[in-house]
């Protein structure tokens, strides 16, 4: 016998005294307990009274009754009982052991019989023990001997019998057979054991066939201290299959969890030959259920059933506390559910991308150019990593067609749909794009603004983009546009941020490095030069064209400064040159001068890129052809022309039979332009590009990529009808500026001040008139540039106008990120993953370090509606109409059927719910409608950033209150307490301080992460 109370303790003192006298540690039970209530280990004398206090509270919500005792307790122990079976005639049978070892809270999680890697000796005394006592009291219908097992000591102790019918009782069925619900009942009828219609074997002849666990599925997180939770169970789905039980009670889909129910949903045992067979049978059936609404402890139970010490018979009742790896839990993703709560809320209050914008009235569903399903032909990627990067560039130089990039995978959209073309549709044409167009030189598909739009407007991740194309496309070399020391940014990042990014792009799939600045300063572009060069990557160096070299009235940008400047890039061991014609301004004639000249002065390939906002850059291209151009970008048809580049399709044409044909499939561009030609309806709301080419663009020279951000702009602050002012406007604050070159993010502080003036009704001459101690706010782009911290362009800024922007500032000096101190990688992540609350790759920490603020939304969006961008377009901008159906593929090989049905009248908090098919079965999903006045106010939510606000640890009913309002407490002391199904927990004070706010009283229901008190301190 396990030394303890034969009697219920009557008060602490007493408790303190027999406590000592029994030695630490001990055990508080419940005399009425059971499932773990009133439960608690108290390993010195400073918890007792704390400890005694909780477990009286819990024992008399629970059972009704607050009496404990106090037991020793043993560390180490297997929990082993006996299932024994009396009827009313003298016959006792018993069917042997089980192991309940594993618990949390005193309460049995898992359980096995037999007991593995038990001493046969050790079942045997346990095993006639049970009976002998059971024969001693005359013990009639079924019941369990209960024992703990010292496994240092190698003694048994006897703890108690429970007369009834156990919840692990379907363990001992399996193994032997013997149906114990049914043999109670017959029992209590006056039935004998052995004979009909019990007619159970005699003691030596009981079975026990092979192996058998039960799990205990409940509604609690494991991640969270098992704290219990409740709700309504919007999915349900079990296992089943040979060897496979199940007991439930309420696990069902609509069912509804209060906080007065237990927290066991369902019984799942599982059989085999052996323990690990058995355990790979409940594996199967535990990641075979599906339930949504509520957490349950599925992903730990998995873990212990898969733990080599469980599988061998090695744990004792001290097993969770000693196996922090059994905690390490995978998380549960519940992609449908959250990606309904998506689709609900954009049917509900729409997106706000596209509110007050153009909606297109119909939609054709998009047919995806054929791809013939072979494997990807030879390509330039398997050429680059053969040759390497310098002899890749070699044999480009020395090609006779005409090599082309295509751009419809990013600075196409970029310039005519505001970057807005989401990874869902791209992935729709890459299989043909890798199997029908091999010949391409690249596919430029990231970089730019395509980084920040994707996780600001599309909630995208941009580096799954790159992945996942890359998987679909591994055959062609991929291009990005890196915008030198400010990254894919708007400013300067520490050099070693830009080092690390450019190894992670590569590592990812980046084939060449299209590098830049947007002031053409070469020192702003070594680090990242040398960083791809250190790669084993392509690297693009380029320079970014302005103005006009045949225009011999603006020297500023004349030939003999753009060869200067190509000089400089190749001595720094570029091994292609770039063009970078971001506005269009390359006029055809300037462009055979310009190619021509650099392929006698520069001895790397030259790479022509430009726009066709003018109209006639395909006759640019073609010139730059004629003059020996290496490689050339163009898009697809549909989406080429504008402030996009030249049209592919037509240069295809225009070049085939001549020496510098292309050798492209031309079916496969035009079915490529038919695909894109459907699809680019559904950007409508973002396809403000001009309609034709114009010869305003060499008066405004607004950049491609910029044109249609800008309109949107304008129009965002009611200058849309005022668009040729605008430009107007753009061209003199250009000249304003010094005549700059306009890219990305220069172009942008041209635009911002562009906008400032509009909408202050000012013009260039006003600000020159400004004296030196105005109060003009401009723009932080402007400051920050003008300071510096873009670096300087050709001739420096003009002083007057830097003097009256700085306004008093003093601008830096040198390179601008020269000054920054490096990014601490190690403590970034710790500091992300803290704010986060999860684990983060090293590409997210480069998007954080990159853009903290817009990752950190990107992050809390990706959190609550998993990836969106498997959503087809039209549902993601315009949501769906009742009765419409979309397929949506979460991954390879799991598609999910959602089916909109209709939505209820509104709910007093606001609410509406949403009724849905998946995948054939009925889901809800509660969604707020912003349109409502909301008529009940809902219970605040903690900042986990103050310390000093203490939150609920989980759904629950307020059942004490220890503190009042304005009191002052100490860090430790006891706040209230929480129940949840039964289960109480006190919550103490994070911190020292004076109770600034108490939101709760005693019955009182708060859900998980409500405010409940604030400390000021």
């Amino acid at each position: 016998m396990l030394p303890g109370t034969e009697k219920p303790v009557k008060s602490a003192a007493e408790a303190q005294k027999i406590a000592k006298e029994m030695g630490y540690p001990v055990i508080v039970k419940a005399a009425m307990g059971g499932g773990g209530r009133g439960m608690r280990v108290v390993r010195d004398a400073a918890q007792l009274d704390a400890q005694l206090e909780e477990a009286q509270g819990e024992a008399k919500s629970a059972f009704g009754d607050a009496s404990v005792f106090l037991e020793k307790y043993l560390p180490r122990a297997r929990h082993l009982e006996v299932q024994i079976l009396g009827d009313h005639h003298g016959n006792l049978l018993h069917l042997y052991e089980r192991d309940c070892s594993v618990q949390r809270r005193h309460q049995k999680v898992v359980e096995v019989a037999p007991a593995a890697n038990l001493d046969r000796g050790i079942r045997s005394e346990l095993c006639d023990a049970a009976v002998q006592l059971a024969r001693k009291a005359n013990y009639r219908n079924a019941g369990t001997v209960e024992f703990l097992y010292d496994v240092d000591s190698q003694k048994w102790y006897f703890i108690e019998v429970n007369p009834r019918i156990q919840v692990e009782h379907t363990v001992t069925e399996m193994v032997t057979g013997i149906d114990l619900v049914r043999s109670q009942i017959l029992i209590a009828q006056g039935h004998k054991l052995h004979e009909a219609p019990l007619a159970l074997p005699k003691q030596e002849c009981i079975p026990l066939n092979g192996a058998a666990l039960q799990c205990r599925v409940t509604t609690e997180d494991p991640a969270n201290n098992f704290a219990p939770d409740y709700g309504k169970i919007s999915t349900y789905r079990s296992p089943a299959g040979f060897g496979i039980r199940l007991d439930g009670g309420t696990a069902y889909a609509g069912a509804t969890l209060t906080p007065y129910y237990d927290s066991l949903l369902v019984k799942t045992t599982a059989w085999g030959a052996n323990l690990p067979e058995a355990c790979q049978r409940m594996d199967r059936a535990l990641r075979e259920f599906r339930i949504r609404g509520v957490k349950t402890n599925i992903p730990f139970v998995e873990n212990v059933v898969n733990h080599p010490k469980f599988q061998a018979g090695e744990v004792t009742t001290s097993f969770l506390d000693d196996s922090p790896e059994l905690f390490r839990l995978p998380s549960t993703a519940d992609r449908a559910s959250k990606l309904l709560s998506y689709l609900g809320d954009v049917i509900l209050n729409g997106n706000s991308e596209v509110k007050g914008k153009q909606i297109p009235k119909e939609l054709e569903t998009a047919v995806a150019p054929a791809a013939p399903g072979i494997a990807p032909p030879y390509g330039t990627r398997q050429l680059l990593k053969k040759l390497g990067a310098k002899k890749f560039a070699d044999w480009a130089r020395k090609e006779k067609r005409l090599l082309i990039t295509d751009t419809t995978f990013r600075d196409a959209h970029q310039s005519l749909m505001a970057t807005r073309v989401r990874t869902h549709d791209l992935l729709a044409a890459a299989d043909a794009v890798a199997q029908r167009l091999p010949s391409l030189f690249s596919l430029e598909m990231w970089g730019g603004a395509t980084f920040d739009t994707a996780m600001r407007f599309l909630h995208e991740d941009p580096w799954h983009r790159l992945r996942v194309l890359r998987e679909s496309i591994p055959n062609i070399c991929f291009q990005m546009l890196l915008r030198g020391a400010n990254a894919v940014g708007y400013t300067s990042y520490p050099d070693n941020v830009i080092i690390e990014f450019v190894r992670e792009a590569h590592a990812q799939g980046i084939d060449i490095f299209r590098i830049f600045d947007s002031l053409n300063s070469i020192d702003n572009m070594r680090v990242a030069i040398d960083a791809a060069l250190e790669t084993g990557a392509v690297c693009e160096a380029a320079i970014c064209y302005t103005g006009d070299i045949l225009d011999k009235g603006r020297p500023k940008y004349s030939l003999k400064y753009y060869v200067a400047l190509a000089k400089q890039l190749e001595k720094l061991g570029t091994h292609f040159l770039a063009i970078k014609d971001m506005a269009g301004l390359c006029k055809p004639y300037a462009a055979f001068e310009l190619v021509k000249t650099l392929r006698e002065e520069v001895g790397v390939p030259v790479h022509f890129h430009t726009h066709d906002t003018s109209g006639i850059n395909s006759g640019s291209v073609l010139k730059a052809a004629d003059a020996g151009v290496d490689v050339a970008d163009a898009a697809v048809a549909a989406v080429s022309g504008g402030t996009s580049q030249p049209n592919l399709n037509s240069i295809v044409e225009a070049l085939r039979h001549t020496p510098r044909d292309t050798q492209l499939d031309i079916e496969a561009l035009n079915e490529c332009s038919d695909y894109w030609e459907t699809v680019r309806t559904y950007y409508l709301p973002f396809d403000s590009g001009p309609k034709a080419g114009s010869a305003r663009l060499y008066q405004h020279e607004i950049p491609g990529g910029q044109y249609t951000n800008l309109r949107e702009q304008a129009t965002a602050l009611g200058l849309g009808h005022r668009w040729r002012e605008v430009e107007r406007m753009y061209a003199e604050v250009n000249q304003l500026f010094g005549d700059i070159v306009k890219v990305t993010p220069s172009s942008k502080v041209v635009g911002d001040m562009t906008l400032l003036l509009m909408a202050k009704e000012m013009r260039p001459k006003d600000v020159l008139a400004l004296n030196g101690k105005h109060d003009m706010p401009f723009p932080n782009s402007v400051v920050e540039m003008f300071s510096g911290a873009l670096g300087v362009p050709p001739g420096g800024w003009p002083r007057r106008l830097q003097k009256i922007i700085l306004n008093g500032r003093t601008p830096l000096k040198g390179r601008p990120s020269a000054s920054l101190p490096p990014a601490d990688f190690e403590q970034e992540q710790k500091h992300l993953e803290e704010k986060t609350g999860h684990a983060v790759r090293r590409d997210d920490l480069l998007s954080y370090l990159l853009y903290p603020e817009v990752f950190a939304k990107f992050d809390r969006f990706r959190q609550t509606y998993s990836d969106v961008s498997v959503v087809p377009t039209p549902a993601f901008f315009y949501g769906l109409k009742s009765g419409e159906e979309i397929t949506v593929e979460i991954e390879s090989g799991k598609t999910l059927i959602i089916k909109f049905l209709t939505f209820s009248e509104p709910h007093p908090d606001g609410t509406r719910t949403l009724f849905f098919e998946l995948n054939g079965q009925p889901r809800e999903i509660t969604v707020r409608d912003k349109s409502l006045r909301v008529t009940e106010r809902a219970h605040p939510k903690a900042d986990p950033a103050d310390p000093g606000q203490v939150a609920a640890p989980t759904a629950g009913v307020i059942s004490s209150v220890a503190v009042q309002a304005n009191h002052a407490v100490e860090r430790g002391a006891k706040l209230l307490t929480l129940e949840a199904m039964k289960m109480q927990s006190n919550i103490y004070a994070p911190v020292s301080g004076r109770i600034a706010k108490l939101l709760v009283t005693p019955g009182q229901q708060v859900e998980a992460k409500d405010l409940l008190v604030t400390i000021a301190q």
